[in-house]
């Protein structure tokens, strides 16, 4: 879809209406909504014969509870079978997502006057892993690794048997660089349950992350509150600001990476009408050099939009208001002033050298990030979200003695009085 602010009366009408449509694009209906609930109950109460009759219905696969895992020798051939080139490329983005969220962890213990505050790592999770036409071991890593530098001790993967009745070995090879050895050849809302609610062969986690279609995004949903989660996803999704001064053959390149996801969300905000035209051009170009081309195609048209405003401040202004998952900025000189000026994106790649493929898999941050504009309260997945924090109180007899006559006004006034004797027992008041 192509708008402009200088001739649509509309503009920011058809502007909110698009966002919208993205936001609620992995929203189930409420019929299936009953469906999601009915699997994540039957595997309460059916444990381990209901995610074998949940995958033999959805993957066409025969699985008996012995057979859910993985086994080592499985893992051990997959690592020797992997290309060296790609092995060697894997190692090298673990180390840079290890280094980065190294240097963002904020779990250290500190301790104040009489209070203090203690992390402590999650001690169990589960990751999803999708069962997509081609491996993701990037998954692997922007979930994996910011858990373990958390200190996450057990780590359970997940990921359907799409390949040849099992997980694609590139998957299994990530696994294995990474020592996971606890992977499950399950998907879908039944994998969600078991790792959420446990059963004999998959012991229960205390947090799920990861990828999904909407069935998985809701299952998550579902079970949050017995776990925790990571957020619900939706569709990928960029926005990119541009100004004249842009390579329209970058910016192209860059919508269709994010709309050969499929689905996935390419938006461009410029404030040049020539650039629009240009990308416009590229895009019918590099598109049809595409192996997924028509599936990319069909993404443009329903999920994708370029639109031309007056200016950059009402660009900034709209790019706020849409919260982006992925954010570039190509404006020359002016990336990183414009950059500044952004609230709310889940991940900014600034200057024309920066796709979004750079964070995907190599610079460092991890790449789960909010989608559907919960960049404006939800954060990227980071080795922080791996730890939970515990309150500590240490008073002295000499502190509760300071403290007592106001501790013990607020719990009378709230009508609490054995709070209040509860103080007062230790000071003989």
């Amino acid at each position: 879809m192509f708008i402009s602010q200088k001739t649509e009366k509309k503009f920011n009408e058809k502007l909110s209406v698009f966002r919208n449509k993205i936001i609620n694009a992995p929203l189930l209906k409420e019929i299936d909504c009953k469906k999601v609930r009915k699997i994540i109950k039957d595997v309460q109460q059916k444990r381990d014969k209901a995610v074998s009759e949940y995958t033999r219905k959805f993957d066409n696969v025969k699985l008996t509870s012995n057979a859910f895992k993985i086994s080592q020798h499985e893992l051990d051939a997959a690592h020797k079978s992997i290309d060296g080139k790609l092995l060697a490329s894997i190692k090298k983005s673990i180390k840079n997502v290890r280094q980065y969220q190294k240097q963002i962890f904020i779990g250290k213990n500190k301790k104040f006057s009489g209070t203090g505050v203690k992390y402590t790592p999650i001690e169990r999770v589960g990751i999803c892993v999708p069962g997509a036409s081609a491996p993701l071991p990037s998954t692997v890593i922007m979930t994996a690794v910011p858990a373990q530098v958390a200190g996450v001790k057990e780590i359970a993967v997940v990921s359907p048997p799409r390949f040849n009745g099992s997980i694609h070995p590139v998957i299994l090879a990530t696994c294995r660089e990474l020592g996971i050895n606890e992977i499950y050849r399950i998907g879908g809302v039944q994998a969600v349950a078991a790792l959420a609610y446990g059963t004999p062969a998959i012991p229960r986690v205390f947090k799920i992350v990861g990828p999904g279609n909407s069935w998985v995004q809701t299952a998550k949903k579902e079970v949050f509150g017995q776990v925790d989660i990571d957020s619900v996803a939706g569709p990928s999704e960029v926005l990119i600001i541009a100004d004249k001064n842009a390579n329209p053959e970058f910016i192209a390149a860059d919508m269709l990476s994010q709309a050969e996801h499929a689905p996935g969300s390419a938006v461009l905000f410029t404030d040049s009408q020539q650039l629009a035209y240009d990308v416009l051009g590229h895009l019918t170009i590099q598109c049809k050099n595409l192996s997924r081309s028509q599936e990319t195609i069909n993404c443009l048209k329903g999920f994708s939009l370029i639109a031309c405003f007056r200016n950059m401040k009402e660009i900034i202004t709209a790019a706020n208001s849409f919260a982006s998952e992925h954010l570039q900025i190509q404006c020359g000189k002016n990336s990183r002033q414009v950059a500044d000026k952004i609230k709310n994106a889940g991940a900014i790649f600034i200057g024309e050298y920066s796709p979004v493929a750079t964070g995907d898999y190599f610079a460092g941050p991890s790449h789960t990030l909010p989608t559907g504009a919960s960049a404006r309260f939800f954060s990227p997945l980071s080795s922080n979200d791996f730890i939970k924090s515990t309150s500590i109180i240490e008073y002295s007899e000499g502190m509760l003695k300071k403290s007592a006559d106001d501790i013990i006004r607020i719990a009378e006034a709230e009508g609490l009085d054995a709070h209040a004797k509860s103080v007062k027992i230790r000071l003989k008041k």
